[in-house]
């Protein structure tokens, strides 16, 4: 299996405190009516860490249930222990995820050393019926899957590629040349996304894409077709929003902006606020800038 194109990291949608399914397949449907490569349930952006193991693998359930075959479903299933990241990458499996975006353990920082990450994750690997893409995310998580582990860890035949989502262009460019051809390393940054693909990103898991997933598309076709000049003017204008859905305004941004298009966003899960009626009415501004219209 080989992943490449554009993924979107989709909001969770909660209705009294719990995963609503309804609108999580209703919101998958729509974004099957789009061209992007696949989604990704239980992201960060699906705020992961929130949600317990039953009301994780509903959403899973529900994603993959909404998702038609030729079309990919990658569930996130890191966890901080090795054992609970095998048992909920063996349940994503049993519910139909093509494969599953591991993150990072964190809380014990000064003891996850490269070789601790690359046991962890040749652990899980193993013990995966679907393969492995890793997930690094260092300014949510503190800590960084450095060049040597991941490059270890492109040898296992379980462990396909990596979502990096930071903007440092200097480290993905070193991930890319020291993993194989066949190793996807894909961008999580949508403020560089061009400039990923132009060092050879396979794609990218874009919280972006999950508000305007076309544009993105779009974007990655017109690089892999040469038109770089077009490329790179498309990423300046679409460089504001993914900002604000991203950064500036995290989850509770990216769920407002999806809702100002119709789908079903709702409120974040507690400890996290909804967005302010002035991030809304920013995010809204970025939106009519596009000529994307909103709901």
């Amino acid at each position: 299996m080989h992943i490449d194109g554009v993924f979107p990291p989709i909001p969770t949608p909660f209705k009294d405190g719990r995963v609503d399914v309804a609108a999580m397949a209703s919101n998958v449907e729509r974004w099957m009516a789009t061209r992007i490569r696949g989604v990704v349930v239980l992201g960060s952006n699906g705020e992961a860490p929130l949600i317990d193991e039953t009301e994780s693998d509903a959403a899973i359930a529900a994603a993959r249930d909404a998702v038609p075959s030729g079309r990919l479903c990658l569930a996130g299933t890191g966890r901080e222990s090795t054992a609970a990241a095998i048992g909920a990458s063996r349940r994503a499996a049993d519910l139909g995820a093509d494969a599953v975006l591991v993150r990072t353990p964190s809380y014990f920082k000064p003891l996850l050393t490269s070789d601790a990450f690359v046991a962890h994750y040749v652990a899980v690997a193993d013990a995966s019926p679907v393969p492995v893409v890793l997930y690094n995310y260092t300014a949510l998580t503190g800590v960084t899957l450095g060049v040597d582990a991941v490059a270890r860890l492109a040898e296992h035949p379980n462990i396909i590629g990596l979502k990096e989502s930071g903007s440092d262009l200097k480290l993905l460019t070193a991930l890319i040349d020291g993993t194989p051809d066949d190793f996807a390393v894909m961008a999580g940054s949508a403020p560089v996304f061009y400039a990923s693909l132009l060092v050879g990103a396979a794609g990218g898991i874009l919280a972006l894409a999950s508000v305007v997933p076309d544009l993105c598309v779009d974007l990655y076709d017109l690089v892999r077709a040469g038109r770089l000049d077009e490329a790179r003017d498309l990423q300046r204008r679409l460089t504001p929003l993914a900002g604000l859905v991203t950064s500036r305004y995290g989850v509770p941004g990216l769920k407002a902006a999806v809702s100002l298009l119709g789908f079903t966003g709702g409120d974040p899960c507690p400890p996290l606020r909804p967005a302010s009626e002035g991030a809304t009415g920013e995010i809204r501004r970025a939106l009519d800038h596009l000529h994307v219209p909103v709901a």
